[in-house]
């Protein structure tokens, strides 16, 4: 036997088990074995809600689904016996954040979401002023004789130059602060297209109201036509029962009178403004109400609306420089 100081034994603990996951999937996406058909109902509301909801009842490690009604407000169902801890975490959340009115005043701030659809009259009309592609200017203008002859293009090319920076300058202002509050509607990707087609058709109606001896150019014609469709909006989102049938007509009439005022000017293309905005009110009704009242959550074919948006005028642009 060896001799010797004797070294202590030192005994190591086994590592202690990672905490069990108390939601095994993420929130909206729960499996139906883990949350029955006969699940109870707890909360309905606009999709931002219930999106802010379900994380209430996520970081509780209450396991949920979430779904949409045929009506159109988006649901939470949790297990039967879950419930009465749910409803708790809810009243204790809406106590902390009082539920919006169902109409809320549409904020004015800061967005990204207009800046795509600016994009392109901004390009376009530096292309145009740095002169490096030749003739652009009288390529893509609206000429009433040369529409009148079979170059439709002009009116969808028309949409993307202007005569100087301050022409410019005006329609960028006006159109971001009109698609922002569009965008606390609905999302742009599902109207912009709409919106580009409408504004060319606009052109094409001036064109044929003039016929002759007429020019115009100038992104304008599609910011009245945002303004027609958010007026349209609007009067589709006022409540009956709150206002009254006349008072619902006071976005109508507000979009019109600011319509008339911005549509003024020495050089101002009356008649395509006015077409422009008959044309977006009928683009007001595309999106469905209970999607603008309720909300929806983004999808990847925004993107492929996005992409027409874009592909409408390279379309114009190619016509015209072939």
């Amino acid at each position: 036997m060896a001799t010797g100081p004797l070294s202590p034994m030192i005994r190591r603990r086994p590592p202690a088990p990672p905490p069990p996951n108390p939601v095994s999937e993420p929130a909206g996406d729960i499996p139906a074995e883990e949350l029955p058909e006969e699940s109870a109902r707890i909360a309905e509301g606009t999709y931002r809600q219930i999106r802010d909801y379900s994380l209430v009842l996520l970081s509780q490690g209450i396991v949920h689904r979430l779904e949409r009604s045929p009506e159109g407000p988006f649901e939470i169902f949790v297990k039967p016996e879950h419930e009465p801890r749910a409803k708790l975490q809810l009243e204790l959340y809406r106590k902390e954040n009082p539920p919006r009115e169902a109409n809320p005043p549409l904020p004015l701030s800061v967005s990204a979401q207009p800046v795509w659809v600016l994009l392109v009259p901004v390009v376009c009309t530096l292309l145009d002023f740095s002169g490096k592609v030749a003739r652009m200017h009288s390529l893509g203008l609206s000429d009433a004789d040369k529409v009148m002859h079979g170059q439709w293009w002009r009116t969808i090319t028309a949409l993307t130059l202007h005569a100087d920076a301050r022409h410019l300058a005006s329609n960028l202002l006006t159109g971001y602060i009109v698609l922002t509050l569009m965008s606390y509607r609905t999302p742009l990707a599902r109207m912009a297209p709409f919106l580009a087609i409408a504004s060319a058709l606009a052109n094409f109606c001036t064109v044929l109201t003039v016929q002759t001896d007429f020019r115009a150019l100038g992104f304008s014609t599609f910011v009245f036509a945002a303004i027609g469709a958010l007026a349209v909006i609007e009067f589709r989102l006022m409540p009956r029962e709150t206002h009254g049938q006349l008072r619902r007509f006071a976005p109508l009439c507000g979009a019109a009178s600011l319509a008339v005022f911005l549509g003024t000017g020495e050089n101002a293309d009356i008649l395509g403004h006015a077409y422009g905005f008959i044309a977006g009110i009928f683009c007001g009704f595309i999106p469905k109400k209970k999607a603008l009242r309720w909300g929806t959550p983004t999808t990847l074919t925004d993107l492929i609306w996005v992409a027409i948006y874009f592909a409408i005028f390279i379309a114009g642009w190619k016509f015209a420089l072939a």
